[in-house]
């Protein structure tokens, strides 16, 4: 089910973009050159491309939304601190002796090598 909705989403994410792509640049970019006023108004009316748009906008929330729940309802609320404590608790909980140090060994502990004589 997780999948299926991912692939809508990624699909919902490629169509957005291409039709924001594909809209037409109002020349209003940062609010700069807007002019006008009078009967125009400052809000050109709604095409049926932003009609669109809104509807793959709002499509691609629900699915985000859909993600979200189904991640957090497969976590079943633990957490990472609780699943280490799993963990631990079926290793016996022992460490591995690492030895005194943390370095890598030197060259003095390296195993002796014959020469091809």
């Amino acid at each position: 089910m997780e999948n299926v909705i991912l692939i809508i989403h990624l699909i919902l994410a490629l169509s957005l973009i291409g039709t924001v792509l594909l809209q037409r640049s109002e020349g209003g970019g940062l609010g700069m050159g807007g002019g006008g006023g009078g009967a125009t108004g400052g809000r050109p009316a709604p095409t049926a491309m932003s009609k669109f748009t809104w509807i793959l906008a709002i499509a691609f929330i629900c699915t985000s939304i859909a993600l979200t729940l189904l991640a957090a309802s497969n976590t079943a609320g633990s957490s990472v601190v609780d699943r280490l404590g799993d963990v631990q608790a079926d290793d016996g909980g022992t460490v591995p002796d690492l030895g005194d140090s943390l370095l890598p060994p030197s060259s003095d502990d390296a195993p002796l090598v014959p020469s091809g004589d």
